[in-house]
């Protein structure tokens, strides 16, 4: 069974961090490009960043400098270091994995950033 489950999110300030985490079990971590999306209310859900099998990273443009996506292979653990944080910021955050044809989904975790 795939189990992705996310941690680390919670109310922050704006300028604050926080660092999410997804332990992944059920799956072979190595193999598969992990990312975080974020679903805002009433919005779409969103590609924030990825990391592909071999360390590659993506981000997209409203993150970059700010967030920083990892993983840890001996743990099977990825991570989002979100770093000078906006009201913008606010989401919930989805961990993801992918090995074609199959992608599996955390349950998400909410940030909230304001004053």
């Amino acid at each position: 069974q795939v189990q992705l489950v996310e941690s680390g999110g919670g109310l922050v300030q704006p300028g604050e961090s926080l660092r999410l985490s997804c332990a992944a079990s059920g799956i072979i971590f190595r193999l598969n490009v992990m990312a975080w999306y974020r679903q805002a209310p009433g919005k779409q859900r969103e590609l924030v960043a990825l990391i592909t099998t071999g360390g590659s990273t993506n981000y997209a443009d409203s993150v970059k400098g700010r967030f920083t996506i990892s993983r840890e292979q001996e743990t099977n653990t990825l991570y989002l270091q979100m770093n000078r944080l906006k009201p913008e910021d606010t989401a919930v955050y989805y961990c993801n994995a992918s090995r074609p044809p199959n992608m599996f989904w955390g349950q998400g975790t909410q940030v909230t950033v304001s004053s």
